[in-house]
């Protein structure tokens, strides 16, 4: 049924219509129009429309022509082309996003449209989390014997838990299950006494093992919940790992069975160990994988022998089915582990676990927050060959119909906070035409759904059929400005009766069995080509636009573009007609182009070493001759008209005493060359004057005045010398001069003869 809303649904029905009714050619390019020969044809081709007015065609114009860009047939005076503007129908389930008791989260809830090939649609959705959306909470707790002092915790804790979940939401309903493990070796011992108690300690009472049990269905009966967790036991297995695979599975297929509803769904999952998963049940002979059915007991019980572990993307697919977040709730030595399962099912968080679980209320409080803060839209059931894009406007509010930003494949906005609307824009894209469709459009975690039906525009609703029409010649219907003919008649317009050798009209105008009439540049018109633009011929075959070009005029402007080719008029010749058959231009006083090169087109075309106009130039003479040079100076004047005329090339030498006024020299020579109007080259050459070797002059100046300076500035510092010599004897003089020496006895003198009188000598005398 559908819903017309009040006033502000009409406004949002308008902004959803918008872009439907206005596709943004800017986000996948426009669109080139490629002409089809048919309506249906052309309405299938990417930004083409169809003129089904009758007159619209020229005589000779094909079908084709019909089909183009809308604006190219305006242009061309099609007054209505095909599909119009208001065809694109939009009808839609519409009700007002609503927090009251009938909560409405997702807006708008059906909608419905036309969709062509290649031409992309654009609507909006709008979501707003509720506050106090029914929940439904799953607790699904891991009794293998570690567990022992967590079930202790969850027992105390229990009425925490209703309470924390109760703040969320008024309604609120809550089940309760457990996992062990496969009941078969090597995961559980096969022994009785073991089956019975399986507890690894003696004084210590444990249940038999089980793969997974629901203990209670989702109620609101908090009271059987808390209840129901008190009258738990622990039990136990002998391998690590546990069923926890298993029982996921059950609690989400089993949908009557465990009493899920449209609220939100959780499923929360404790343990302190890792999982089996497919393969690890071939140990115990299981290797039929999980069929996806529920397989609990009237007693509530999952035997869990006949199949294998399910795999992680099966419980993805079947969490994702059913709409199920999940929350991990495990210890820190396994968290690494959860984490990286986590990024593999969608709508899933992992939590850490205190060692006895005694934060486990504050973890499901924490990680029920990071769910209900993310916003993820996703499509369901949508057929291939239909493309869905989206763009997210996670700000309020939106800030309007999407303009050039990049569309992606997923929509997700995070950090949303209840009552707080956020925008997703959704893009649908045909590449091919496909029967009426219809897929939805949800947000993860949340059951409602918009239903999106679309119906494809693949063929032509033109008007009615017009028998016999005088457009037609009488003889044919006409349909979208086309005409069907009768039996016997031929043509655009049906004027053409079908020869009597039944050889096809459309074979006359083929060339040489080609596969395209009138070689693709015109129409076939009773047999005959009708040719288009500038092609002529019996098949159109001949292009007379497409001949060679001379200073950008087609055949120089001197001719006639015929099939190809250039026919040329007057006095001109050529390919382009650019060669004039005149001489004037190459003409010199002497011979033509100086004697030095040959007059096509009255030009004139060099012989090698000669250029300009006339071919009178001679291109670096100097260095041209300098091999001339080299023999002249290796003969003497008698021999070098015989020894030096190849090296010369012919020149005419002549000797010349001096040259004053030559621009060229090499070695001892020099010379000049010239041309003369009658094409022959004068060389005329010179000995260099004869002059001294200046490199003795150089080296003998050089060494004497290195020995000059040398003996000069010997003679000057040896003058300077005597001069201080001088000097220092006169101040030694005057000194001298000046010193008086004064002739008196010193005191402290003592002579040099000592006299000592021998007193026996004087005796003897």
């Amino acid at each position: 049924m559908f819903v017309r809303g009040p006033a502000e649904s009409q406004m949002f029905l308008l902004s959803i219509l918008l872009p439907l009714l206005h596709p943004l050619g800017g986000v996948l390019g426009a669109k080139t129009c490629v002409p089809r020969p048919s309506c249906s044809e052309c309405i299938q081709s990417p930004g083409c429309a169809w003129c089904s007015a009758k007159g619209f065609l020229q005589a000779g114009e094909p079908s084709e022509r019909r089909c183009d860009a809308k604006e190219a047939l305006t242009s061309r005076g099609c007054k209505e082309p095909y599909p119009p503007e208001t065809d694109e129908t939009l009808l839609m389930k519409d009700k007002e996003l609503s927090a009251s008791d009938d909560i409405i989260q997702l807006r708008p809830q059906q909608i419905d449209f036309q969709l062509r090939v290649g031409v992309p649609q654009t609507f909006k959705v709008s979501f707003k989390r509720a506050e106090g959306y029914p929940i439904d909470l799953y607790y699904l707790m891991d009794l293998s014997f570690s567990m022992g002092d967590d079930l202790d915790m969850i027992k105390k804790l229990s009425q925490d838990m209703v309470s924390t979940l109760q703040s969320f939401t008024k309604k609120l309903r809550i089940g309760f299950g457990s996992f062990v493990d496969k009941v078969a070796l090597p995961y559980v011992s096969e022994m009785k006494k073991k089956r019975r108690d399986p507890s690894p300690h003696r004084g210590t009472s444990c249940q038999p093992a089980f793969s997974f049990q629901n203990l209670l269905n989702l109620t609101t009966d908090t009271a059987a919940f808390e209840n129901k967790v008190i009258g738990q036991m622990i039990s136990a297995n002998l391998d690590s790992p546990e069923s926890g695979f298993d029982a996921i599975m059950q609690a989400a297929v089993c949908k009557e069975v465990i009493g899920w509803d449209d609220g939100t769904k959780i499923l929360v999952y404790t343990s302190d160990d890792t999982f089996h998963m497919a393969g690890d049940g071939r140990l115990a002979g299981l290797r039929e994988p999980p069929d996806g059915n529920c397989h609990l007991s009237p007693s509530g019980l999952y035997d869990g022998t006949r199949f294998d572990y399910p795999s992680i993307g099966q419980l993805a697919r079947v969490l994702t089915a059913n709409n199920i977040q999940l929350i991990f709730a495990v210890t820190k030595n396994i968290s690494a582990a959860y984490e990286e399962l986590s990024k593999m099912i969608p709508q899933s968080v992992v939590g850490v676990l205190e060692s006895d679980s005694s934060n486990v209320v504050q973890l499901i409080k924490n990680a029920y927050n990071s769910l209900s803060s993310s916003v993820v839209l996703e499509h369901h059931g949508a057929p291939q060959g239909l493309e869905v894009a989206y763009q997210a406007h996670c700000t309020s509010p939106s800030p309007g119909p999407p303009g050039l930003r990049p569309w992606s494949q997923r929509a997700e906005c995070k950090d949303i906070k209840i009552n707080q609307q956020v925008d997703f824009y959704v893009q649908l894209n045909m590449s091919r035409c496909l029967e009426q469709t219809e897929f939805h459009l949800s947000v993860q975690g949340i059951s409602e759904q918009l239903k999106v039906v679309v119906r494809m525009k693949c063929e032509c609703d033109c008007g009615p059929v017009e028998e016999a029409s005088p457009s037609c010649s009488g003889h044919g219907t006409l349909h979208c400005g086309t005409c069907s003919c009768d039996p016997g008649f031929l043509g655009q317009a049906c004027d053409c009766q079908q020869s009597e050798d039944h050889v096809s009209l459309d074979e006359k105008c083929r060339h040489g069995g080609s596969s395209q009439l009138c070689s693709g540049h015109g129409s076939c018109e009773c047999g005959k080509c009708a040719c288009q633009r500038s092609f002529s011929g019996q098949f159109c075959e001949c292009d007379d636009s497409n001949c060679a070009k001379s200073n950008q005029q087609l055949c120089g402007g001197n001719g006639k573009c015929v099939c190809g080719k250039c026919n040329c008029s007057g006095a001109y010749g050529g390919e382009a007609c650019d060669c004039s058959t005149h001489t004037d231009r190459c003409q010199t006083a002497g011979r033509p182009c100086s004697g030095s090169g040959e007059c096509l087109c009255n030009r004139c075309v060099c012989k090698g070493g000669f250029d300009g106009d006339h071919c009178s130039h001679i291109p670096n003479n100097c260095t041209k001759y300098e091999k001339c040079v080299t023999c002249l100076s290796k003969h003497k004047k008698e021999e070098v008209a015989e020894a030096c005329g190849v090296p010369c090339e012919g020149a005419v030498l002549s000797h010349k005493k001096t040259l004053r006024d030559a621009y060229c020299s090499f070695q001892s020579f020099l010379y000049d060359v010239t041309l003369t109007p009658q094409g022959i080259v004068h060389l005329r050459y010179a000995e260099m004057p004869s002059s001294i070797d200046k490199t003795w002059v150089i080296i003998g100046s050089s060494v004497s005045g290195i020995l000059f300076i040398g003996l000069l500035i010997i003679v000057i510092s040896r003058l300077l010398l005597e001069l201080s010599y001088r000097r220092e004897y006169q101040s030694f003089v005057a000194s001298q001069q000046q010193t008086n020496w004064k002739e008196t006895r010193n005191p402290l003198f003592k002579g040099a003869t000592t006299t000592v009188m021998n007193p026996l000598h004087m005796d003897d005398e």
